[in-house]
């Protein structure tokens, strides 16, 4: 795992663009502790720039690589799992190796097939290519989105980055907010598409390659998802045909020449791929992450409640399997203090603002990991193949609303909308037109009819459908149903841009891998291949996954665990002096009042500190979400627009 950077070398001179890319790779060393490796070429038209975190091939394999004429010149984050058997059929064409690792593959499989090869690749990656006899910058992004690439075109000036902070570096990077983008970020609490909330940079769509010839961009779709359901199968072989798929993913994803371990959280995805680990080999570490919550009182109060219950730690689950499937485990706890004063360093490391509570966690556990091991393995993508959204459940209410004519549907919505809050409201606006409407979901922060009363002198309509409707099109051309339509959507949005987002950006914070075993071609081959009733249906998520887990057999409170409410302990900690207090000052600050209607934001937070958990009334004024979205979008505009940004300005003088 490793960081990249680079730029097409039209400003400065030779020795000054020396010096820009250093620059910039310094910028994301932590992605890359290791070494370091930088190219200019003889023509002045490229500078490339390497950090590496040495996982395989320890002493070679060193970037930016080249062939044997020097003619292609390779940078490359990620992990290709099946490169030993490319490597071969390349060898049988003639190709010789001089290392051990991954990157040589994807050198000698450039020269053989071109930009063919991205379809070739198995695994997690980000790729800069630069071919010098064509002038030609091939950037690459695996079909997963598991790891970033950022670049921002202008003119004959290209450049292109593994995190956004490192083009902060160059004194041509002309930096502005993307403030068009605010509501979308509202409404999603991530970017739904290329843009970043940084105007003009874009990050390369998963299983998409971009070309750079002749100052013009050209993106090509290399690999697009695309369902090819089996019903010839019952439940019980899918589960089977899932067990030896993930099995022999887990496997895949352990080469390396470092220890490796796994993140593990007691739920059935982080289980699986611990499990399969421990199967393979002794004494596989585990890493966990849980709260010093407080708050005993409220707690005790919220507990004692008849009608509510509650789970606000995992580690209790995850010390429980780990136990059962012998397998050593490490914990660490996180406390309200430390969970507040770490989001400014979080949104600095997310580069993009991103509003997930469940990063912060993730921050700290990859940094217990890190203390033992250089890899771990996680749980991410099992929800999206397999099913195990609430949404999804959602959709099978709104399949059967969706034969309700359209114009009635419509006609319903719209008085909704006009009325205040009532049971059913949501509902009634969600399915007023088709699937991308109803998307509108429980996860996401604001509604769009918020959107006006949030931010500042926005006239809009806000239609966060817009932005879903073309994934949704694409979808239906593949004549599926609208949860399989969702679940499309979700892989191809969702997944890169928030799950596969934090959980790159808050490992490598750490330098710290992270691979995704459900993220793997054949197990996405099976996942396409699944009905729908062996996902989803009115009482099950992830069902033949939970199926399979079970024949292996997982203990039922982990295979089956039960959906319930669930409260973070950011909901309970939000209610505290602490919280409120922070909080209110960036909600009053300078840049609040800049983007938000500040007596909007305050009215949030006082309803939140006062709701009553004892009654549906009083748990409709808790508003966790809502606030910590525009809270992390504060702290990140701060980082990088505010007055802490001047520490990150350009350090070569030109």
């Amino acid at each position: 795992m490793c960081g990249f950077v680079g730029f097409t070398t039209v400003d400065y001179d030779r020795a000054v663009n020396a010096e820009i890319v250093k620059d910039m790779a310094d910028r994301i060393a932590h992605r890359g502790p290791d070494d370091e490796g930088f190219f200019l070429d003889e023509q002045d038209k490229i500078a490339m720039g390497f950090r590496r975190l040495s996982i395989i091939d320890l002493e070679k394999s060193h970037q930016p690589m080249q062939n044997a004429d020097g003619s292609v010149t390779v940078t490359f984050n990620g992990e290709i799992y099946n490169f030993q058997e490319l490597r071969a059929e390349l060898q049988e064409l003639g190709y010789e190796f001089l290392t051990d690792g991954d990157t040589e593959t994807i050198v000698h499989g450039y020269e053989a097939w071109g930009t063919k090869v991205f379809e070739r690749l198995r695994g997690m990656f980000a790729i800069a290519i630069w071919d010098a006899p064509s002038e030609r910058l091939v950037l690459a992004r695996d079909l997963f989105g598991i790891k970033p690439l950022y670049y921002q075109h202008d003119g004959n000036r290209i450049m292109y980055a593994s995190e956004i902070k490192a083009f902060l570096a160059h004194p041509k990077f002309h930096k502005e907010l993307n403030r068009d983008m605010l509501p979308q970020y509202l409404c999603f609490e991530y970017m739904n598409d290329s843009q970043t909330m940084f105007k003009d940079v874009h990050k390369l769509m998963p299983g998409h390659f971009l070309v750079f010839e002749q100052g013009k961009v050209d993106i090509t779709c290399f690999y697009h998802i695309t369902y090819k359901i089996d019903e010839t199968k019952s439940l019980d072989e899918w589960a089977d045909i899932i067990n030896e798929a993930f099995d022999e993913s887990v496997a895949a994803h352990e080469i390396a020449d470092v220890e490796i371990g796994s993140f593990l959280s007691g739920g059935i995805d982080s289980s699986l791929a611990a499990y399969c680990m421990g199967q393979h080999a002794d004494e596989i570490k585990t890493f966990s992450v849980g709260y010093d919550i407080g708050c005993e009182e409220k707690i005790a109060e919220i507990n004692a409640l008849p009608d509510f219950d509650i789970k606000l730690n995992e580690l209790d689950d995850s010390r429980a399997f780990a136990q059962w499937a012998n397998l050593p485990n490490y914990e660490t706890r996180v406390s309200a203090q430390e969970f507040l004063d770490i989001v400014p360093t979080e949104q600095y490391h997310m580069d993009e603002p991103l509003g997930a509570p469940s990063a912060i966690p993730l921050y700290f556990v990859s940094k217990l990991a890190r203390e033992q091991v250089k890899v771990v393995q996680s749980g991410e993508g099992a929800d999206e193949l397999f099913g195990g959204y609430w949404i999804y459940h959602d959709q099978f209410e709104f399949e059967k609303y969706f034969k309700v004519p359209r114009p009635l549907r419509a006609a319903a919505g719209a008085i909704a909308e006009k009325m205040k809050p009532f049971h059913g409201r949501r509902f009634l606006m969600r399915g007023s037109a088709g699937p991308e409407k109803s998307y509108q979901r429980a996860s996401m922060n604001y509604m769009w009819d918020e959107v006006p009363n949030v931010l500042k002198d926005y006239e809009g309509p806000c239609k966060p459908w817009e932005w879903c409707k073309p994934y949704f099109d694409d979808a239906a051309k593949q004549d599926i149903d609208v949860i399989t339509q969702t679940q499309y959507v979700d892989m191809v949005s969702y997944m890169p841009s928030d799950i596969c987002l934090k959980a790159d950006k808050m490992s490598m914070s750490q330098s710290l891998e992270l691979r995704v075993p459900f993220l793997d071609k054949k197990v996405l081959d099976v996942a396409l291949q699944l009905p729908t009733a062996c996902r989803v249906d009115d009482e099950h998520s992830k069902y033949a996954l939970r199926v399979a887990a079970s024949k292996l057999g997982f203990q039922n409170r982990v295979a089956n665990m039960p959906k319930q409410p669930f409260i973070t302990p950011l909901t309970v900690w939000l209610q505290t002096d602490l919280y409120y207090n922070r909080i209110k000052e960036a909600f009053t600050s300078e840049a609040a009042q800049e983007f938000f209607n500040v007596d909007y934001l305050m009215q949030m937070l006082d309803d939140h500190k006062s709701a009553d958990f004892s009654t549906v009334e009083g748990r409709g004024k808790l508003k966790m979400m809502r606030i910590w979205n525009i809270y992390c979008f504060l702290c990140w505009y701060e980082v990088f627009f505010g007055e802490s940004s001047k520490a990150l300005a350009p350090k070569t003088a030109v």
